[in-house]
């Protein structure tokens, strides 16, 4: 199961960044943009790790962080102002595992993120090969394939199967599937979304599997049997 990352950041666009950034890695992540609204899905959502801004208003980032050290030793990682050495020290000290000063490379981000759940022990073993009937998807290596031969599919296209793969006798709806794929809080029309559908479908059945995903009028997609035929 794909680890989960809860980031905190008043401004929309750095959260835009952290989000398509760990979703690329693999990470689901929840997203908010104060500093209540991160203790309360920090207790909903249990996250693995924590990402905070210092400067957000009304809670800032080190009281936030302080909230969540007395109940919990989840890995902290401050998002910091470009060379403010002092914001470093106290967020350290309040017990955060690292800091990414701002502007940050989507990049560095994601390898400080792997780099400390590897540290503090809660780094996600391998995702494992996903298999249904001649169809088989590894998410980690991006690998599609039907009979044994390579399918090329984009980003979106194995984000798409890969989540529908996940729970193959599940039916999911649209809106489940935009906040599988892009996060929540992001608004994808219906058209962006037929599009995947209809590509994944048409280059699933080219490689000879017509039947891979099943639309349940009203409702959603599934996955089909994958019979080959």
């Amino acid at each position: 199961m794909s680890q989960q990352i809860l980031i905190a950041d008043d401004d929309a666009q750095i959260r835009d960044v952290v989000r398509i950034a760990l979703g690329q890695a693999g990470y689901n992540v929840a997203e908010a943009e104060d500093g209540q609204i991160a203790l309360d899905l920090a207790d909903q959502l249990t996250p693995d790790m924590v990402i905070l801004d210092i400067g957000m208003p009304e809670m800032d980032g080190f009281a936030v962080c302080r909230e969540l050290r007395k109940s919990s030793e989840v890995p902290i990682l401050f998002l910091t102002a470009q060379g403010d050495e002092v914001d470093r020290i106290v967020g350290l000290e309040l017990g955060a595992d690292d800091y990414v000063a701002k502007p940050f490379s989507p990049r560095e981000l994601v390898a400080r993120v792997r780099a400390i759940l590897k540290r503090t022990g809660v780094e996600a073993t391998e995702n494992p090969v996903l298999r249904r009937g001649v169809l088989s998807v590894d998410p980690d290596r991006h690998q599609c394939r039907v009979n044994d031969e390579p399918v090329t599919l984009t980003a979106r296209e194995m984000e798409l199967l890969t989540q529908l793969m996940r729970r193959p006798e599940n039916v999911m709806s649209r809106p489940q599937l935009v906040d599988a794929m892009y996060g929540t809080n992001v608004h994808v029309s219906d058209r962006t979304m037929d599009s995947h559908l209809r590509n994944l479908r048409a280059k699933l059945a080219d490689a000879g599997c017509n039947d891979a995903v099943s639309t349940v009028h009203g409702v959603g997609v599934r996955m089909g049997p994958c019979s080959g035929a």
